[in-house]
């Protein structure tokens, strides 16, 4: 090595490279680590080296060197250069490796209009104290090397344009929870803050992008879901396009049920003009969503909803498909189509589904979510009536060109609404669920828009975060984990502004809530339960259950210190119906497991004294947050021991948790060798759940004669996920022959920039 390099420094002046210097902050950053070589990463830095090189460059060419070490060989390396990262940020952001004092943290960025001003005017400079006290800045030390990427690229309070960071993660996690209980009573307050922020800070609890990024900042929305439905008129879809806008804006994912408008060559005004059907709709939708970009990364991003049975249905399952033109396309919406028990009889008859346009019909749009014996007997009747205009097509015809659009694909949903409303947490009867979100998790009810400031409509919210189950040592925390999210999650409902009435009314109204997981396959394998063989069907059981259970506990409890949600009676809980009433009982043949917990006692609680949140899960993907914690996916089983995913920070590679001890038992993705196993613990999970699950399908071609799937399989694979009670399918993924390790990029749905994804 050439010790005749000169350094630039920050103020331009030029010194001689001081070898010895690094070396104590390598060998700093190793301690109790296994298997690293500080000379290994101190030799590789060097080859980089060059005259004049400046000190950033000289750090970031130091992590970058124990990141590219990262291996499932010496795992370890993913600690070394997360510490070298922490300690670069922290240079970076306070000149000093020691964070300032919490007070004068505060005051600064306040006084620079950058935090909230509301921090300083809620606590005293005593409490803040207190609280800085409490905070463990070593704690940043558990970071793996991509979830500090992921805090610099995305969490962190920064200067976009000039790359400034202002904060450490630690001192994220307390201002959230400072935020967040602000208006609890002082003593109580303090308290709170505190079991918040062991919480989030030892990654028991996973927080969503908005909350992360966006909690101690003025701007107040942290929803990760907004539902929006367009009625079958222009000042209706005007009007949702416009809320579309509104939340683009303000980094939310978008669902959009569009399902109400009718078929191309529909009379308009008696006849005077003829409809030019969904697809120009849709379009101005997709345009609304594109409208804004989300940090200055990428546009929005939408899921958009209709009915299988809609005249137009053949033409709009094509709307993804990399064939036609620009006229006939929308490639870059997803979309949801709904189907219920109805449209699988068909199926299994190898009868035929009549198409129709949802305005010749009277009844049998709501009827469709509201009531499926009334549904039925409309559909039969409108069948028989020749006044009306439909279209007869074999319904095996018609699920094959669906599943082949979303093999193609992978991002043609499907929503059973049949299941989303007699599983759910609301009374169809009067408030009927008719569409999902972004991810295909929340189920929550929504009336149409038909003005920017209609107060009538319902634009539904759901604001997310999740428990990481593999940080819990006995299911017992989940107690008192619960208890600190749903009263996060309800203050964050009054704490956030909402640029819409009609979302401010209903979010007051229902004040809903989704608790999730992430790292079920880390839970699974150090419990020695796979997804495969039905050995993990018990252990599911056993823990959605206490997290359904306690969350609704909390719920309870809180609803008795501040009140029931003021629609609570629009609930089948508010009827003492619980999840546990109402799932498919064909769960039960795969796992006939007793209850553990007291629910009798619980359903009485809930009819007396109500519950603050009208849903209190969904089981959402977890893509960046899986990465902040070290843990797996969501609900998902890994890829591959190590993922390799690029973003816009670059390429990150992150080791599966505890891979030197349980390596044998994981259970990797294209190890499985079909989705039975899988979509069972799923239906094990709705059992409980009372939204949904961003239930995935998986297919490996190379274990099938000519690399194609059977139509079949996908087919069965879709009735048996309406058997087992699934209310929804998110992505189909297709292995592609790039190896295990493949590399994962980030594509256009907000999910994976953590919109809804946490």
């Amino acid at each position: 090595m050439n010790q005749n390099i000169k350094v630039t420094k920050r103020n331009g002046q030029q010194e001689l490279i001081d070898m010895e210097k690094i070396h104590r902050v390598v060998h700093w950053a190793s301690q109790d680590l296994k298997g690293v070589s500080v000379s290994q990463v101190e030799i590789n830095a060097q080859l980089a080296f060059f005259d004049g090189i400046k000190t950033e460059d000289i750090h970031e060419t130091i992590i970058k060197s124990a990141a590219d070490l990262i291996s499932t060989e010496v795992p370890d390396y993913q600690y070394l250069a997360a510490r070298l990262a922490i300690f670069h940020l922290r240079k970076k952001a306070f000149k000093s490796f020691t964070p300032p004092t919490l007070f004068s943290h505060i005051k600064k960025f306040t006084d620079l209009g950058i935090y909230d001003q509301d921090i300083l005017n809620k606590y005293t400079q005593s409490e803040i104290e207190e609280l800085d006290e409490y905070t463990d800045h070593w704690r940043d030390m558990k970071f793996s090397y991509a979830a500090v990427k992921q805090l610099e690229g995305k969490y962190l309070v920064q200067n976009r344009v000039t790359g400034d960071i202002y904060e450490s993660p630690q001192q994220l996690y307390m201002l959230v929870g400072m935020c967040l209980f602000q208006e609890y009573e002082a003593q109580a307050r303090m308290s709170i803050v505190k079991r918040f922020y062991d919480g989030v800070s030892n990654f028991k609890i996973s927080l969503p992008t908005p909350i992360m990024a966006g909690v101690r900042t003025p701007t107040r929305q942290f929803s990760s879901c907004v539902l929006i439905e367009a009625d079958d008129d222009l000042d209706s879809i005007s009007a949702a396009a416009g809320a579309i806008v509104k939340y683009v804006s303000q980094r939310a994912g978008i669902g959009v049920n569009a399902g109400r408008i009718r078929a191309i060559g529909s009379p308009i005004r008696n006849g005077e003009a003829t409809h030019t059907g969904c697809i120009p709709f849709y379009k101005h939708f997709h345009t609304a969503v594109k409208s804004c970009s989300q940090g200055g990364v990428r546009g929005g991003a939408a899921t958009l909803f209709y009915p299988l049975w809609h005249l137009e249905v053949e033409s709009l399952l094509v709307l993804k498909n990399n064939t036609g033109t620009d006229e006939n396309r929308i490639r870059h919406l997803d979309y949801g189509v709904q189907f219920n028990g109805l449209m699988y009889q068909r199926f299994l008859a190898d009868g035929n589904i009549t198409l129709f346009s949802p305005h010749d019909v009277p009844g049998l749009y709501d009827s469709f979510f509201e009531d499926q014996d009334e549904f039925k007997r409309l559909y039969e009747i409108y069948e028989q009536d020749d006044s009306i205009r439909k279209e007869t097509v074999k319904a095996r015809d018609l699920f094959s060109k669906f599943m082949q659009e979303r093999a193609n694909t992978g991002r043609i949903y499907l929503q059973n609404v049949d299941h989303c409303n007699t599983h759910g947490a609301f009374d169809p009867k009067v408030a009927p669920v008719r569409q999902s979100n972004l991810c295909m998790e929340i189920t929550l009810p929504t009336k149409p828009l038909h003005s920017v400031q209609d107060e009538n409509g319902e634009v539904a919210l759901c604001t997310l975060s999740a428990v990481n189950l593999g940080a819990l040592e006995s299911l017992d925390e989940l107690e008192d984990i619960t208890d600190i999210i749903v009263r996060a999650l309800d203050s964050l409902l009054d704490y956030q502004d909402y640029p819409l009435k009609a979302a401010r009314i209903a979010s007051m109204n229902r004040r809903t809530l989704g608790i999730g997981v992430t790292n079920l396959a880390y839970y699974l394998a150090k419990n020695n339960a796979k997804y495969s063989d039905g050995s993990g069907n018990e252990l599911i059981h056993n823990a959605f259950e206490a997290l359904q259970y306690y969350a609704l506990k909390a719920s309870n409890i809180l609803a008795v210190e501040k009140g029931a949600c003021p629609s609570f009676n629009e609930t089948h809980y508010a009827q003492g119906i619980m999840p546990i009433d109402t799932y498919k009982k064909n769960v039960d043949s795969f796992c006939d497991c007793k209850l553990k917990l007291d629910w009798d006692q619980l359903r009485r609680d809930i009819v007396a004294t109500g519950l603050r949140n009208s849903t209190l899960t969904a089981l959402m993907p977890c893509e960046s947050s899986s990465q902040i914690s070290n843990s797996t996916n969501g609900i998902e089983p890994p890829r591959g021991f190590v993922s390799v995913k690029q973003s816009k920070d670059g390429i990150l590679k992150q080791i599966v948790p505890d891979y030197e001890t349980l390596k044998d038992k994981y259970e990797l993705l294209w190890d499985i060798k079909d989705n039975e196993g899988y979509l069972q613990l799923c239906a094990i999970m709705q059992k409980f759940v009372d939204q949904s699950i961003s239930t995935n399908t998986h297919y490996d071609p190379s274990q099938f004669e000519a690399n194609r799937v059977p139509m079949k399989l996908f087919l069965m694979d879709l009735l048996k996920a309406y058997k087992y009670g699934i209310k929804t399918l998110y992505y189909h993924t297709t292995r592609d022959g790039g190896g295990d390790d493949m590399l994962e990029k980030e594509d256009d749905n907000a999910c994976a920039d953590g919109v809804c994804k946490l």
